[in-house]
């Protein structure tokens, strides 16, 4: 039952090198050389390179070489001795970003080759690329547009002109020296706009097209010239900037969708001292590109990343697979004959503007101080709560300032207070339209309890201000492939510690939140649905989460311990009607009410009476245990979570189709662990504990699922990271693999229950949960019909043109073989169509190509070197075949169905006819 344990393979510093090896190669001492590296880099390499599966050692020359490379860069920054930058790595082993990545990945076979340090700083330097690249796209476009001579669809020679060369140097310079994070995109795009704002003014009117050079000539005829101007002192022009002075900045951001106040304070505050620091603020002359590429140089090996201005040749090196290139989209067409508008393409960087443009759509109208409605709800409370609330938000404002800065560097101190002030503004916003609702669902207007709980307070607020950091980091996401999620230092939960809140707390207002602002954008639904799944899954199972507490004195209070949430309450839909002021401060719900999930009460007569102590003289005249509401909607949510997790799991394994009990054996198991075995998950993760279960049962029920196949499955799963199956925590301060988890902890602690599974009395099933496509709803998204056949259901689109969606009668030719269930299902044609799909089998062997089978185990593990754990691929059909299989046994499953039922009809109209 017990997968063997073997020693780690990784090396380390105190290995000794008397162990079998062979004589390093010539070459791969060649090019240590040329690398500049250190002897311990060099040893620490050539350990790594021996540690690899024979496949790559044997290969030939050319590539050996650049795995060795890829075995030096391991090396370097796993010991931080790395003398070389990217560029200088992938120009030595001739690989563009993407090869280089890909190497990295196959040299990743083990699991433990790539440690999470190598990890991370490669996600930072690809985002970084992805973020330049699209910076890069968006400035030749812009150079398009405001200068006479430009780079864009330009031979060779034409992109080494010194006008773009100088702005874009400035510009790597500018971001290099001033931020911390080089990969914010919004910020980085406002830093260009102050670059090229600078550039407008100091060159001469005859390179500038309109509208910039009559701007620009407002400037010469308001009594400064441009000779006098370049000459002027900085500093002292920045507090005297005139309206006149920052007409080419307002120009520059109203074409670009850009804030001009946010790029005008980034003028002010960074971009003018940063030209003091580089010596060129008082330059008479246009700044020699040679004095600005030296400095860059500098900047670059310090940092040991690409080289910029390789952007200005299109160099090899910076060169990404399409499918990763943060290129301009098609421009979106007119829907219907009426509408002549053509949109304009959506790149990163306007998407990013858009979205910023979006919340401050929506926060307009809002102000930093509570309005004359919220002021009307707080002198209504018994305990006015309205000095509390007022210093709490300028106490958090200075932390939040404070923290800001330290992340993103002194220079960006304002701008940190001005992303705060926009979450004060949607915090009051959403803090009124819930007491709103909750004055009209309850029918009181003293909320004096909720309006004095520091905790609500400051999870409100935190969701605010997260709302607005994501909407200006939306930048994260710039690559069109999910599978790269370098998370920033900012990214969520780096707000909970910033305003100390603990995640258990913070989960309790995320989705009244959600219904109290109804404008927020799918994309910032989406993000903080995410926040939300990440808590479930591990954040709030951390050891200082007070949800351990909350679970022990449920336990001692309860008569059933083992039922922290009735199973039974898992085949009903997840509807609630708990808002946030239920979570905070009605904790307790009967227990005659389980299945209902919902704390009705019934206000007193006098308006003025608290909706808190309602609920208190309840529950003084209930003699039976209470069970908390907030831990037993938290209880829901983690149950669905991890079953759509499993269900994902077991479906990119096809569990399925070749086991079908196998699934709900396995989530039993799952869901008792979670229930009754909750000390499993403290600092620990859901997967974890599901791919242990998932294990367990198969190897109990003697199915031959090894755990190097659920990993490689688990990888390809949408949300996930390495370290957690690499990283396991088995006791204090020790950590192993997943393996090593479910060898020390898991299976010593469920050995008992586990084995009851193939007793002949084994454990009730649990019921499978009712999982919803999103707690918040996306009522346009296709759900996939359980079973596995690429059916999906989707509402049926509106015929009017105002929707912007297809009507059945301006489908395409392939949109037109659909069926939407509530319209005329037309001819028999289209179900001949459909047949014929269905049944080629070269559609089949397409469907397979597309979707793929099994995924191919790993050839060998870290923590499952001896092979006793080795999937024995000859027992399987090959991915191709297997899948067709099992697509044809499934459609005669499906037409044996249809046949009998049809029999059983035939019959039934028969007896009718009879009688």
């Amino acid at each position: 039952m017990h997968p063997k344990h073997s020693k780690k393979v990784a090396v380390s510093d105190s290995e000794e090198s008397s162990s079998p090896t062979r004589h390093k190669n010539a070459e791969f001492i060649l090019l240590c050389q040329s690398l500049k590296v250190e002897e311990n880099v060099n040893e620490r390499a050539w350990k790594i390179w021996e540690s690899m599966p024979t496949l790559l050692v044997n290969g030939i020359a050319l590539e050996n070489r650049k795995y060795w490379g890829i075995c030096i860069f391991i090396a370097a920054v796993d010991l931080n001795a790395v003398s070389f930058t990217l560029t200088e790595l992938q120009k030595t082993l001739d690989l563009n970003v993407t090869e280089f990545l890909q190497l990295l990945k196959k040299m990743d076979v083990n699991l433990d080759t790539v440690s999470t340090k190598v990890n991370l700083l490669v996600l930072r330097l690809v985002k970084k690329i992805h973020v330049f690249t699209a910076l890069f796209e968006k400035f030749k476009r812009i150079c398009e547009e405001i200068f006479e001579e430009t780079p864009c669809n330009q031979a060779p020679s034409d992109a080494n002109k010194p006008v773009v060369k100088v702005c874009w140097i400035t510009f790597l310079l500018a971001t290099g020296k001033l931020l911390q994070m080089e990969d914010d995109l919004v910020l980085s795009f406002q830093l260009l706009l102050c670059v090229l704002e600078y550039f407008i003014k100091i060159l001469p009117a005859e390179l500038i097209k309109e509208p910039y050079r009559a701007a620009a000539n407002s400037i010469i005829s308001s009594g400064l010239s441009r000779a006098s101007r370049r000459s002027h002192n900085r500093t002292t022009q920045a507090t005297n900037l005139t309206e006149v002075d920052s007409k080419v900045l307002e120009i520059l951001c109203q074409e670009n969708e850009c804030n001009t106040d946010e790029v005008k304070n980034i003028y002010l505050k960074s971009f003018l001292p940063f030209l003091d620091k580089i010596k060129i603020s008082s330059c008479t002359e246009f700044p020699e590109l040679d004095t600005l590429s030296r400095q860059y140089e500098e900047l670059y090996h310090r940092n040991k990343d690409f080289d910029g201005r390789l952007f200005l040749e299109c160099d090899k090196t910076l060169q990404m697979d399409p499918e990763d290139r943060c290129e301009e989209r098609t421009p979106k067409m007119p829907q219907t004959e009426d509408d002549h508008t053509v949109h304009p393409p959506q790149t990163p960087v306007r998407a990013a503007m858009n979205t910023i443009q979006q919340l401050q759509m929506i926060l307009n109208t809002a102000d930093d101080k509570p309005s004359e409605t919220l002021k009307a709800y707080f002198n209504n409370c018994t305990i006015n709560p309205t000095t509390n609330i007022t210093k709490r938000v300028e106490n958090l404002g200075q932390k939040f300032q404070e923290k800001f800065a330290r992340a993103m560097g002194e220079e960006w101190a304002e701008i940190g207070s001005q992303r705060y002030n926009l979450g004060v503004r949607l915090y009051y916003r959403v803090m009124e339209s819930m007491l709103k609702s909750e004055e009209k669902r309850l029918s009181v207007q003293n909320f004096s309890k909720l309006l004095n709980d520091a905790t609500f307070h400051g999870s409100l607020l935190t969701c605010a201000v997260e709302v607005v950091m994501t909407t200006y980091g939306m930048a994260r996401n710039v690559s069109s492939k999910s599978s790269i999620q370098a998370e920033t230092d900012l990214s969520f939960p780096w707000i909970l510690r910033v305003f100390n809140i603990k995640a258990y707390e913070f989960y309790k207002v995320i989705e009244s939140f959600i219904k109290a602002e109804p404008n927020l954008t799918r994309e910032m639904i989406k993000h903080v649905e995410r926040c939300e799944h990440r808590i479930m899954e591990s954040i709030a199972w951390q050891s200082d989460s007070p949800l351990f507490d909350i679970l022990k004195q449920q336990k001692e209070r309860d008569d059933q311990p083992d039922q922290l949430e009735p199973t039974s309450t898992l085949k009903q839909p997840l509807q609630h009607s708990h808002t946030a002021a239920d979570l905070y401060l009605s904790p307790v719900r009967s227990p005659w009410k389980k299945g209902s999930g919902t704390a009705n009460t019934v206000p007193t007569q006098q308006t003025k009476t608290e909706t808190s102590s309602s609920w208190q003289s309840q529950s003084q005249l209930q003699q039976k245990s209470h069970k908390s509401t907030s831990l037993s909607l938290f209880y829901k949510k983690v149950y669905r979570l991890a079953y759509l997790r499993l269900n994902m799991l077991c479906n990119h394994l096809h569990l399925p189709s070749e086991h079908p009990q196998l699934e709900a054996i396995i989530w039993t198991l799952f869901q008792h662990t979670l229930a009754n075995e909750h000390e499993l998950m403290k600092d620990r993760h859901l997967d974890q504990i599901m791919m242990c279960s998932m294990y367990a049962i198969c190897k109990v029920k003697n199915i031959d699922l090894r755990f190097k196949t659920i990993v490689t499955a688990y990888k390809d799963l949408p949300n996930t990271n390495q370290e957690t199956f690499k990283h396991v925590l088995i006791k204090e301060g020790q950590y192993d693999s997943i393996i090593g988890f479910y060898n020390l902890v898991f299976i010593q602690r469920l050995k008992t229950n586990i084995l009851q599974y193939v007793s002949t009395r084994p454990p009730t099933l649990s019921p499978i949960p009712h999982v919803p496509r999103s707690s918040f709803g996306f009522p346009t998204s296709p759900l996939r019909v359980p079973g596995g056949n690429n059916i999906y259901v989707s509402p049926l689109k509106s015929s009017y043109k105002t929707d912007g969606l297809l009507s059945p009668t301006k489908m395409t030719p392939r949109t037109r073989i659909l069926v939407s269930i509530g319209e005329p299902f037309g001819t028999p044609e289209k179900f001949q169509k459909i047949n014929q799909l269905v049944s080629s089998s070269d559609r089949h062997l397409k469907r397979a190509g597309d979707t793929g089978s099994v995924p191919k185990p790993l050839k060998r593990l870290r923590f499952d070197m001896d092979e006793q754990d080795e999937a024995d691929g000859s027992k399987h059909l090959s991915g191709e075949s297997k899948l067709l299989q099992q697509k044809i046994a499934e459609m005669t499953s499906t037409r044996n169905k249809i046949q009998e039922q049809k029999m059983k009809d035939g019959a039934s109209d028969t007896k009718r006819d009879e009688n």
